[in-house]
């Protein structure tokens, strides 16, 4: 194995725990109080996935098949998701978001968006805004295969 140099492994530590703390930070700016950290995320998730079943929700949230059931009844409850049979599997049951549920992630979303904007316009100038978009440019390179 190649020598990993000391800047290259300082850069990931300091990306992980800054991208941790500014998602952490994120998803602190919309949350409203009727609703739990796991409950919110599983909504966003629906969101993402659309039509979608338990399980599936479960395995991309990386939570036990219960934990999501539980989590799916609260949403269920505050009227944000809708389970309707699967029209391929009569067994399995599809859930979607509602249009209160729909609603809510949107504007979880605009929030959020706002918020992020607003940061970035009161905390850095100009040019350290150029210097963000640049980095970013570069990073994208991570996201790649």
């Amino acid at each position: 194995m190649d020598h990993i140099s000391d800047s290259a492994v300082r850069a990931a530590r300091d990306l992980r725990v800054v991208f941790s703390r500014l998602r952490r930070r994120i998803r602190e700016i919309a949350q409203n109080a009727d609703l739990t950290p796991s409950q919110e995320s599983a909504l966003t998730l629906v969101g993402k996935h659309g039509a979608a079943t338990a399980s599936a929700l479960a395995a991309a949230e990386g939570v036990r098949p219960q934990s999501m059931a539980t989590t799916l009844a609260a949403l269920d409850q505050h009227g944000l998701i809708r389970r309707a049979p699967d029209p391929d599997d009569g067994r399995r049951q599809l859930v979607t978001l509602t249009d209160a549920g729909r609603a809510r992630v949107e504007g979880n979303k605009q929030v959020r968006e706002e918020w992020l904007a607003r940061a970035f316009q009161d905390r850095f100038t100009d040019e350290e805004r150029q210097t963000v978009l640049e980095a970013l440019r570069l990073m994208e390179r991570l996201s790649q295969p």
